[in-house]
């Protein structure tokens, strides 16, 4: 039998636009060139809603890592057959990772990277890099929620 289930990514849809007030700029002395001047970007954010169909339930885990450079990271694990997602951050923002083929362990890639953990232990990479570069992490489990 097939559910479907709804999968929250991120819990609201929000936009914020930030604008620039105009101004009068101050007015330039008579011999210096004039400069144009830019107004600041705006910026957006967003959230998304995500729906999956499901052969059964949909698992959803927390797992913290502690890596060799000290740091923590958290992953969580979306399992709904046939879909399995890992979603981590990577330089400060998440990124919804999803399985491939591996021989061994559970291999996730999203754009460039890769995270693959076997057991307890996890390591994330990106792929632009050279064959022969370390990994941007190397991880070991150290708690896992349901």
């Amino acid at each position: 039998m097939r559910m479907t289930r709804t999968l929250l990514a991120c819990a609201a849809m929000g936009l914020t636009l930030s604008g620039v007030m105009a101004q009068e700029p101050p007015t330039p002395a008579e011999d210096a060139p004039a400069v144009p001047v830019a107004p600041a970007p705006a910026t957006a954010s967003a959230a998304l809603t995500l729906s999956l169909e499901s052969t059964g339930d949909i698992e959803r885990t927390v797992v913290t890592y502690q890596c060799k450079d000290e740091t923590s990271l958290t992953v969580q694990y979306i399992n709904a057959a046939p879909n399995f997602l890992a979603i981590l951050p990577v330089d400060g923002e998440n990124h919804v990772f999803v399985t491939t083929i591996s021989a061994s362990g559970a291999r996730y890639v999203a754009g460039p990277y890769e995270w693959w953990n076997k057991g307890g232990d996890g390591t994330l990479r990106d792929l632009m890099q050279d064959e022969g570069a370390a990994p941007m992490a190397e991880c070991t489990e150290t708690s896992n929620t349901p």
